[in-house]
């Protein structure tokens, strides 16, 4: 690495860098030139802190990004290429970036965006470019709720997102489960949103049912770094007491034995939350002389 001299060359070079992501950026609004500048301001878009509010406020950018429409027909019948694929996730790139910046997240949820994404989430196809796309797309409402607002919860509880992220827990890559689950781990986090999924029998059985089949698989397949969000949905459930009084019937026996020391044995974070939940559901039980909980009465 050559070192730069005082002052002007590092100025200068930015003012250079700077002149080409507006140059790109103007050419994300025509069709020819619009796949080079996805690419190359996805690339850009960890080392320039204010890309978002550039590409919120200049013109027309926006509406480019939203050309991701444009792949809707590939996807029933699926027919997406991974070229098409590629382009879609460098846009999808920025637009996470406009999701998770201060400045542009709010209005970003103003114009209800992500709901753009939701029929790449739909997908189903296990081929390589949907696998990405879906990934993609989740990293984009994974930016969201990393935020910890509560408007970014409010606005996708008034969406399907949780039925979409349940399905692609259940069937989806390691990778796109792993992030599906951080989603509803984070919806959960919020009190808005542990009271929204327990509010009916119907959302608590369903959310507990797949987390039921995941540790099914994952006591065949292991992931660490799965099972700590599926374990910290479980004990943010138990926070609710009708939901603590289902899970003490339905907690899936692996959870409750050895099946997964192995896999923890280095994770103390994942422990102790599990060592939480088995205490949360124990506690407030009676037991009669016979060591059999009685029901609450």
């Amino acid at each position: 690495m050559h070192s730069l001299g005082a002052g002007a060359p590092v100025t200068a070079l930015a003012q250079v860098d700077r002149e080409k992501i507006y140059q790109w950026i103007n050419e994300l609004s025509s069709p020819e030139t619009r796949e080079n500048a996805l690419l190359e301001l996805s690339k850009k878009r960890e080392s320039v802190p204010d890309l978002a509010p550039m590409l919120w406020h200049s013109f027309g950018t926006i509406a480019a990004l939203l050309q991701i429409v444009n792949i809707y027909p590939s996807i029933n019948p699926p027919t997406l290429t991974a070229h098409q694929s590629n382009r879609v996730c460098n846009a999808l790139a920025l637009l996470q970036c406009v999701a998770s910046h201060p400045e542009t997240r709010s209005a970003f949820l103003a114009a209800h965006i992500p709901l753009f994404l939701y029929p790449f989430l739909h997908t189903v196809s296990k081929t390589r470019p949907f696998e990405y796309l879906r990934l993609t797309s989740l990293g984009v409402i994974g930016a969201l709720v990393k935020t910890d607002e509560q408007e970014v919860i409010n606005f996708l509880l008034t969406t399907e997102i949780i039925p979409l992220c349940l399905r692609i827990m259940e069937s989806g890559s390691e990778l796109s489960k792993t992030v599906a689950t951080f989603i509803l781990q984070k919806i959960l986090l919020d009190d808005t949103g542990l009271a929204y999924i327990c509010q009916t029998y119907e959302r608590f059985s369903h959310v507990a049912m797949i987390l039921g089949k995941m540790v099914l698989q994952l006591s065949k397949e292991p992931s660490a770094r799965l099972l700590k969000h599926v374990v910290r949905c479980y004990l943010r459930l138990s926070d609710n007491p009708r939901a603590r009084e289902a899970l003490r019937q339905c907690l899936p026996d692996q959870l409750k034995d050895t099946t997964f020391a192995q896999v923890l044995k280095d994770d103390t974070t994942t422990k102790r939350w599990l060592a939480q939940l088995v205490k949360n559901l124990q506690e407030g039980q009676v037991t009669d002389p016979r060591g059999i909980p009685l029901p609450p009465q």
